[in-house]
């Protein structure tokens, strides 16, 4: 099992191939930590869809993934940004796959959480996006769902000042049913949302959000941070109040944040999480008999094919991710909502198959082989 990959630089190169995988096992729920897994979802290849064409989905593949995912003891964060929400999946895509998807974790007993937004709309008043943000709100909360309040571009573009964030995220909060999570998604993720909470100094910015959170701290089960930041995660962990918990969103620092220091650690709600569910599983498992040591001897790993995933520009990770599914044999092909697959570079999907091997990601080495072939045929590489 040999195959011939292009380097950063167009050279090729042979790569030889991992024969055995890892094979963690599904096993009993986590109990030092909750972990989420932001999933992605399975476009329809067969579909007769333009990039913007309304999303085209795959329900039986996505809701399927969602299944392996809650079979490791992983909740699943739905409807987020990973499953390409306001990039290539609308509202009313995430409506029916918030719906799918809290039906079927009702079935398995599965845990869920689904992102709340304002993307049925682009612009407006703050009564308009708070009447946008209700609509959401609803659909989740009659689904069954854990809300997790998402950072909104027509909020970013609209808000004056801090003054406007605190009244949008109080309004929404003092009506929640369930305490929810509340999500700072940074710049890196989606340009729009530069600036989010009143002002592009970050010292300003996590003011104002502990602001939010000290006012209806009873409405607020924990913030999922994703600025790729450890220590600035660390600082504003340390300053929420008392229960109410750090998810980190930091795919690049995630081990260390997650087995956390003598003040305290960091919950998880990843991307990364999407195709490294079963040996994260395994790895919190470990962390939950206090082997911290094990911990990030499994999970230090992966954090190369994490940077590498989410390399500048960071929003376009979500190819790598669906990319890393196909070739793990979660679903039949590598197409993405919105034509996506095209979003990354064949050096760039030829890194992630080569790192994501050596860590025995793939059940199946074989059919990755084969896969990356197909893939690098259509490229003119030739075998």
């Amino acid at each position: 099992m040999t195959i011939r990959l292009p380097g950063a630089g167009g050279a090729l190169w042979t790569y030889e191939p991992r024969t055995e995988p890892l094979a963690p096992t599904p096993g009993t729920p986590f109990t030092s930590r909750t972990v989420f897994s932001a999933a992605h979802v399975v476009a329809d290849p067969f579909a007769d869809a333009s990039p913007d064409s309304p999303a085209a989905v795959d329900w039986d593949a996505t809701l399927a993934f969602r299944r392996h995912l809650w079979a490791h003891g992983l909740g699943v964060a739905e409807a987020m940004d990973t499953a390409q929400r306001g990039m290539g999946l609308d509202w009313a895509g995430a409506a029916e796959l918030i719906r799918r998807s809290a039906a079927e974790a009702r079935g398995v007993g599965g845990r869920i959480a689904c992102g709340v937004g304002t993307d049925q709309f682009t612009g407006g008043s703050l009564a308009q996006i708070r009447a946008a943000y209700e609509e959401q709100l609803a659909v989740v909360e009659e689904a069954g769902a854990q809300a997790i309040l998402m950072a909104s571009r027509a909020l970013a573009a609209t808000a004056e000042g801090p003054e406007d964030y605190l009244e949008v995220y109080g309004h929404l909060l003092r009506q929640a049913a369930d305490p929810v999570i509340l999500h700072w998604l940074g710049p890196m993720f989606d340009p729009a949302l530069e600036g989010y909470w009143g002002s592009a100094d970050l010292d300003a910015a996590t003011d104002t959000f502990l602001q939010v959170i000290a006012a209806h701290p009873d409405k607020v089960d924990g913030v999922k941070v994703s600025l790729l930041d450890a220590q600035r995660e660390i600082d504003l962990r340390r300053r929420l109040p008392q229960g109410v918990r750090c998810y980190t969103g930091d795919d690049f620092n995630y081990p260390e944040l997650i087995a956390g220091d003598e003040q305290g650690f960091s919950h998880a709600l990843l991307g990364i999480f999407d195709p490294l569910g079963p040996l994260a599983a395994e790895a919190v498992r470990v962390l939950d008999t206090g082997d911290v040591k094990g911990f990030r001897g499994l999970l230090d790993p992966t954090v190369e094919l994490s940077r590498h995933l989410f390399q500048t520009p960071t929003r376009f990770y979500k190819t790598g991710v669906v990319f890393l599914a196909w070739l793990a044999g979660h679903q039949a092909h590598f197409t993405m909502v919105g034509g996506l697959q095209s979003a990354r570079s064949l050096p760039h999907l030829a890194r992630a198959y080569e790192l994501a091997d050596g860590l025995g990601l793939f059940p199946d080495p074989k059919l990755a082989e084969e896969r990356m072939k197909n893939l690098l045929s259509l490229y003119g590489v030739n075998q």
